[in-house]
């Protein structure tokens, strides 16, 4: 218990800097003062709420409006005290704090040639690399609106431009930003390719989807829009990564998927460079069906269906003579391959309906058994004796 008291009411140590105050002042001058002007801000501003939006001559945009600026007034009110809770507890020895403070986040901790990386850094390092980030975002938008879209080349290299556009400009504020701060690239570029060759054997995959990932942007076998399907996997492509590219499937499921795997497996793009497709409806019929009236009728609902292609010529043709009745397949074309599932069901359903009115049969499986003339034996067991 002594060792308790001792300590609370002690001056506070930071290594070899002794503070002009305990733990104890600070939970009496600074942090009980905080904590009422917390709960009276958390009070004034249920009370405001429901004094704006008590009124019912207001809209609610204009109570939405009004209740915003008066939580920010009392926001900045409740900053600004803090301020001086925060200056009266220090009082004349604020600046010699703060000036121990700022040594003690000017301390590097890493040194390599002129180069030394301290907490300040890091710290100037984030606004750089978010500056960097939103440079190259507004510039891809920029040349996408104003450049690429008013001349004629086809999307995937508009895709491929921009995006190395979006890349050099990040590398180059990244660049430039570190070398602000005071960071010396050329020794840092020794110590990243040390680490690199380190990382490199456990980040293998990493790196594989990295390369991918410019392959992708180079070669452009897939691009943002694009119906993919790959192994089970089918949907569209919201997003290519350097890393991975997301997917989001049929069912609105957004999957991200390692761009090595887009690279090295066999993809089925439905929009590589034609958005047209032809779909494929099978249906069995009967042995005993007219396959010419059956044609004629496939072909009619074909022409109805709002999503073929109009004009475009469709085909019926016999697939195969199965087990329990006649193959025929319907194929026709559509103008996009994401209407795909919508039209195969369209279609379905009119054969369903034209060939109960035409009297066309689609057969369900059956086995004919044919028995032998000749009488078979068989015989019976007789009852057990007891």
């Amino acid at each position: 218990m002594r060792n308790i008291l001792s300590w609370i009411t002690s001056n506070i140590r930071i290594g070899e800097i002794e503070l002009s105050f305990s733990p104890l002042q600070v939970i009496i001058r600074f942090i009980l003062p905080l904590s009422g002007l917390f709960i009276l801000y958390k009070i004034l501003l249920y009370l405001s709420r429901k004094v704006i939006y008590k009124p019912k001559k207001l809209n609610i945009k204009l109570k939405k409006n009004i209740f915003k600026y008066t939580r920010l007034g009392l926001r900045i009110i409740f900053l600004a005290i803090t301020a001086v809770l925060i200056a009266n507890f220090f009082e004349t020895e604020i600046q010699k704090y703060m000036l121990s403070f700022w040594n003690i986040l000017k301390q590097p901790f890493f040194s390599s040639g002129g180069t030394n990386i301290s907490i300040i850094t890091v710290l100037l390092a984030i606004p750089v690399f978010y500056i960097a980030s939103w440079s190259a975002k507004a510039t891809k938008g920029f040349i996408d609106t104003t450049v690429l879209n008013r001349i004629t080349i086809d999307e995937s290299t508009k895709f491929s431009i921009s995006t190395l556009i979006r890349y050099t400009v990040l590398t180059i504020v990244i660049v430039i930003g570190l070398s602000i701060i005071g960071l010396n690239l050329s020794s840092l570029a020794v110590i990243f390719g040390v680490l690199g060759i380190g990382l490199g054997f456990g980040l293998q995959d990493t790196v594989a989807n990295f390369f991918a990932g410019i392959i992708i942007i180079f070669e452009r076998p897939i691009k943002e829009g694009d119906r993919i399907l790959i192994g089970d996997l089918e949907g569209d492509i919201v997003q290519i990564k350097l890393r991975s590219t997301i997917i989001n499937t049929l069912t609105n499921e957004s999957i991200m998927i390692p761009n090595r795997k887009l690279v090295g497996d066999n993809i089925h793009n439905y929009s590589y460079k034609d958005r047209r497709i032809i779909i494929i409806n099978k249906v069995q019929v009967s042995y005993q069906t007219d396959l010419e009236t059956a044609r004629k009728v496939l072909l009619r609902l074909s022409e109805g269906c709002p999503y073929v292609i109009p004009g475009k010529d469709s085909e019926v043709r016999v697939a195969e003579f199965q087990d329990s009745g006649i193959l025929m397949e319907l194929w026709s074309w559509i103008p996009d391959s994401t209407q795909k599932l919508k039209a195969l069901s369209w279609i379905n359903f009119e054969i369903w309906k034209q060939f109960k009115e035409n009297g066309i049969v689609i057969p369900f499986p059956q086995i004919d058994v044919h028995m032998d003339k000749q009488t078979v034996n068989i015989p019976v067991e007789s009852p057990a004796e007891d």
